[in-house]
């Protein structure tokens, strides 16, 4: 029996509201949490989640049938959900987002680029690209 193959990669970035440091190290872990599971959900393969306090940066393998959009509305919907109501935090995300393909080639590169944001802000060597996310 034949069987669809894949090998789609994604790269996605979306910020807070108004870019505020909302994303707290008391909640940071539960909202990538919360995050892998929907996507998980609907059958896509969480490889890398990073970010620092304004925005998060994830790296996933997809399926064919995934809308990007409903994707990201789930993930960001319920991190919000369980940093307002179950945490008791002000949050809110931003309504865009980025998204950008990744060949299998680059999918190291770029889970060492999402794992590595903390440094990478630090240390000024961000991709301009991939960091401005516009509302």
């Amino acid at each position: 029996m034949r069987r669809t193959q894949t090998r789609l990669y994604l790269h996605l970035v979306w910020a807070t509201w108004g870019r505020l440091p909302l994303i707290t190290p008391e909640i940071r872990e539960r909202l990538y949490g919360v995050m892998q599971h929907h996507a998980s959900k609907l059958r896509c393969e969480v490889i890398a989640i990073g970010g620092i306090e304004d925005h998060v940066h994830v790296l996933l393998r997809f399926g064919p049938t995934v809308v990007i959009a409903d994707l990201v509305g789930r993930m960001k919907g319920a991190s919000s959900y369980l940093a307002e109501q179950v945490l008791g935090h002000t949050f809110k995300w931003q309504g865009s987002y980025g998204a950008y393909s990744v060949s299998r080639h680059g999918v190291d590169r770029v889970r060492s680029y999402v794992l590595n944001q903390e440094a990478h802000h630090r240390d000024g060597t961000t991709i301009p690209d991939l960091e401005t996310i516009h509302t």
